[in-house]
């Protein structure tokens, strides 16, 4: 298939990485931008061509349209590709590429601006004849307001900003007093991470389950690529995620497909995009919760289960409005699972654990997949989001899945950081994991400090060189040299 000559990858980190594979696959170059703090980043270090966007904040760097506006015309690339996060969903950026004739590797300006805004996008599922959530149809902006509504709805109601995601302003509120502490709190922490205090209430199901249909939209046509579970998270944010769901038969399975289906035609949607719902075992009812209108964090586990690289189409819906493969051909093989390496302490609260990776081995063997952005001797910023590693486990049955992750966690050396590796095999060890009895409080519902601690102190470590020679140093690192060759983008000074 004909696609673009040169993309620009507008992000950072594992996906900037995992974008420039697909697109080198593809025969395209790439152009990656990088901060101040993120100037030995692989991402630049892979790309043909890598320019300085500016410093750490993000205001000034992966956020700053028009800079990268200005470096995909400089670099003469055709289209940007957002990834996730930062400019992913942000309907003025995809106006910008669209004034100045780029390609936006996603979905349209109007699918952003529809499903952007919480509100809107449960009229549409309305539309589309789709369950929602019992909750409220307008902004919420006080804390009496927040009363009355969730006097109208039931206790427990949780609120959420009706602009923006990632778990931010998210609270779950019991009864009127959790209101009275906290709404205006989070009213306030979302205008100012989104510009907008308007919230919305709705039903909180406690014992609820997570699922989300992965879709490719071709406007007229939409196709799907089964389900995933997403239930393990913590403070809203997901940790570890599976497809297909374990709660899942193939009658329930063909209903949340549909409904995911029907919302994705309602809006003619166009490119990669996530419909996600709340699953109600006792009920056996999905309720819509969103659209993510870009590639998510856990795609990884529905390519390997179907075989379909995500980005690949991305690319190839965006450059000719095609997909390279035929939608019937499409099954479920095995079971996936992904952890979400992160570095931060368990034992401390989870507090960010930025710093030098002094030792850095992955795990490897038949069905284990990496996606990382870092390598030994790499600096993590404190700046930014603190994934660095996810990692993949495919297997015919979901059992021996959830055994490979078990052993390719505990291969996994990462020195210098604290990660999250031990609350992640004392997840997977757990027996209602292993179960699939799963659900969106499984972390609260669970006390697993002496598993971590277990965890921590057992996990491999790589003997200290106990040698006294003075080993000799490269007067040039590997990856500085690559750089040389490669980089032709802006000089910068260290």
């Amino acid at each position: 298939m004909e696609t673009f000559s040169k993309i620009l990858v507008a992000n950072r980190g594992e996906i900037a990485v995992r974008i420039i594979r697909t697109a080198r696959e593809m025969g395209i170059k790439t152009v990656a931008i990088y901060s101040k703090v993120d100037h030995d980043s692989l991402h630049r270090y892979l790309a043909d061509e890598a320019y300085y966007i500016g410093e750490a904040d993000p205001s000034e760097s992966y956020l700053n349209i028009e800079k990268i506006i200005t470096i995909a015309k400089q670099s003469d690339s055709e289209a940007i590709h957002p990834g996730y996060g930062f400019l992913s969903q942000n309907p003025c950026f995809v106006k910008r590429c669209e004034e100045e004739g780029i390609v936006f590797i996603g979905p349209p300006s109007r699918i952003h601006e529809l499903v952007g805004n919480k509100l809107e996008a449960r009229k549409i599922a309305r539309k589309a004849n789709v369950p929602i959530v019992k909750g409220s149809e307008v902004a919420i902006t006080t804390a009496s307001e927040a009363l009355e509504e969730a006097e109208r709805i039931g206790y427990p109601v949780i609120s959420k900003p009706i602009l923006g995601g990632g778990g931010i302003g998210m609270r779950v509120y019991w009864n009127e007093a959790d209101i009275l502490s906290y709404f205006d709190r989070m009213s306030k922490l979302a205008e100012y991470a989104f510009g907008a205090s308007g919230m919305y209430i709705e039903k909180y199901f406690p014992n609820a389950r997570h699922i989300e249909v992965q879709i490719l939209g071709l406007g007229s046509k939409q196709v799907h690529l089964y389900e995933r579970e997403c239930s393990i998270q913590r403070r809203f944010q997901k940790i570890v995620e599976e497809a297909p769901s374990p709660a899942l038969n193939s009658r329930t399975r063909k209903k949340v497909i549909e409904y995911a289906l029907r919302i994705a035609s309602e809006l003619r949607y166009i490119n990669a995009g996530t419909i996600e719902f709340i699953y109600v075992p006792t009920e056996e009812e999905f309720y819509f919760i969103e659209v993510n209108s870009r590639i998510q964090v856990e795609h990884p586990v529905t390519e390997m289960i179907t075989g379909i690289d995500i980005v690949r189409e991305q690319i190839n819906i965006a450059y000719s409005g095609e997909l390279s493969f035929d939608p019937l051909d499409i099954i479920i093989r095995g079971h996936a699972v992904e952890a979400r390496v992160i570095a931060e302490d368990p034992l401390r609260n989870f507090a960010p654990s930025s710093g030098l990776i002094t030792e850095y081995i992955q795990p490897g063997g038949q069905g284990v997949r990496v996606d990382s952005g870092v390598y030994a001797g790499y600096k993590v910023p404190v700046e930014y989001d603190p994934l660095i590693v996810k990692l993949i486990t495919w297997a015919e049955s979901r059992e021996l899945c959830v055994k490979r992750m078990k052993r390719a966690l505990n291969e996994f050396i990462i020195g210098g950081i604290v990660t999250n590796i031990p609350l992640l095999l004392s997840i997977i060890e757990d027996e209602d994991f292993k179960k699939g009895d799963i659900n969106i409080n499984f972390l609260q519902n669970k006390d697993f400090r002496e598993r971590i601690e277990f965890y921590t102190k057992n996990m491999i470590r790589i003997p200290v060189r106990m040698q006294k020679e003075k080993r000799e140093e490269p007067t040039i690192s590997a990856w500085r040299l690559s750089s040389r060759i490669m980089y032709r983008g802006a000089p910068y000074e260290d």
